[in-house]
């Protein structure tokens, strides 16, 4: 029995894997990178706005960049719910999980076909497999509380997204080589990548309870959506946690997003550059996923996500501050020539931010959840994710573009950070624990 559970964890913990190789080399570094340097252009074109007449609309690259985000966030919040209900009544959550997994792997390998001046088909692309990737989470989530105990929430969750780092890792480091031949390489490499190592996952992953009668599902999740939209009122501590997820959350969707373009744009740095950048964040992401995952269980879940964001304040900081200063030139994996810079040592401390918060972000959710609800309130987790996606990275890249450098527009993400955090204060956990026990029985 020991030995089962063991291994329905390891399987869960294989699709953080598998995944996370999608996060970072097409969302994080090589494709965003290659969508904004090569596929895309500035587009100015007429609008006639009530009240206001005729406007000239300027979309610079970055701009583009943040509507495929957004635009893809928007079709996840609308979904999200109503598939998260349906897999709790259906007991399908595997079946939704690899739907969505196989969709964002097709539409990964057919960027390969995206070059200079495909703007529309290079946005569609990307906004479906984001939007796979995304829906799949979902599901993956919910099964945290299914796998494991209460009081190893935090471990399991924190070892979790250490492997799937390690995952991210291997995924930059084939990058890496691929970009040596043709970039596009990287884009069925990464798909097929994403495909193998799911495949644990669909072996070893289990779902032990067994499907209701059959029912309309469609009418059933609309139903379940209005229970649960009410019940969240009478979970007080877990509204005000989702408020804070909301908001802190745009804050870490829109340093993801932006980070590589950042260091491209403001420094100068190359996509080879960048890809070492993230492969160090890498290794110090592993760090801090599996030191704050036995953390959260030592001293607290809240306690331990406010030193997360803490972290991320001093990483928009640095971001402002630093130079992109040359501290090392060292060759890498037969590369002549790597600069090392004081923003690759930003992007190390965002690595213990991003591998923390993420973890403990979950786990929160996972103790405030009535039990028998699992995926119907980690849709609404993803709903509230989803949504805060949409603002971050559009007023990102509309700071960028008025004021002509990131530098400034790096600091509206500060804002999303401080505001969630303070908030995250109001939230008593032990009383949300036990709404959410109450709401279960």
């Amino acid at each position: 029995m020991k030995a089962r559970k063991n291994l329905n964890i390891l399987g869960w913990m294989f699709y953080d894997f598998a995944n996370s190789s999608f996060t970072t080399v097409i969302i994080s570094v090589v494709y965003s990178a290659y969508f904004v340097k090569v596929v895309a252009r500035t587009v100015c074109f007429e609008v006639f706005i009530p009240f206001f007449g005729s406007k000239v609309l300027v979309l610079t690259p970055e701009t583009l960049w943040g509507i495929s985000i957004s635009v893809s966030m928007i079709l996840v919040a609308i979904s999200s719910p109503i598939f998260g209900a349906v897999a709790d009544y259906s007991r399908s959550k595997k079946k939704f999980l690899f739907y969505n997994c196989y969709l964002t792997i097709i539409f990964t390998g057919l960027l390969f076909f995206v070059g200079k001046g495909d703007i529309s088909k290079g946005m569609l692309f990307f906004i479906i497999a984001n939007f796979g990737f995304n829906s799949a989470n979902v599901f993956y989530d919910a099964f945290l509380p299914e796998i494991t105990h209460h009081q190893e929430m935090g471990k399991v969750s924190g070892y979790g997204w250490a492997f799937g780092y390690l995952g991210g890792l291997v995924a930059l480091i084939i990058a890496l080589v691929l970009t040596r031949i043709d970039v596009r390489l990287v884009f069925p490499a990464i798909a097929l990548f994403f495909f193998v190592f799911s495949m644990f996952t669909l072996i070893w992953l289990k779902e032990f309870r067994k499907p209701s009668k059959r029912t309309n599902y469609f009418k059933t999740a609309l139903q379940r959506i209005n229970y649960s939209y009410n019940n969240i009122r009478k979970i007080p501590e877990l509204l005000k946690f989702l408020i804070s997820y909301f908001v802190y959350n745009d804050g870490i969707t829109t340093v993801i997003v932006f980070a590589s373009i950042y260091g491209i744009t403001r420094f100068g740095l190359t996509t080879k550059d960048m890809i070492v950048y993230f492969i160090l964040a890498q290794l110090t992401s592993i760090i801090g996923s599996s030191i704050f995952g036995d953390l959260t269980d030592r001293i607290g879940v809240k306690l331990s996500l406010t030193i997360s964001l803490l972290i991320w304040i001093a990483v928009v900081t640095g971001a402002f501050f630093c130079l992109g200063k040359t501290w090392w030139v060292i060759k890498f994996l037969g590369y002549s020539r790597v600069n090392l810079t004081d923003y690759h040592f930003v992007g190390m401390l965002a690595g213990l931010a991003i591998g923390s918060s993420q973890s403990n972000s979950r786990t929160m959710l996972a103790m405030l959840t009535p039990g028998d609800k699992q995926a119907e309130f980690f849709g609404f987790y993803t709903l509230t994710g989803r949504l805060s996606s949409i603002l971050g990275p559009i007023l990102y890249a509309e700071i960028g573009r008025r004021t002509g450098s990131p530098k400034w527009a790096v600091l509206s993400v500060l804002v999303f950070f401080l505001t969630g955090m303070v908030i995250l204060q109001t939230v008593r956990v032990d009383k949300g624990i036990m709404e959410a026990k109450k709401l279960s029985q």
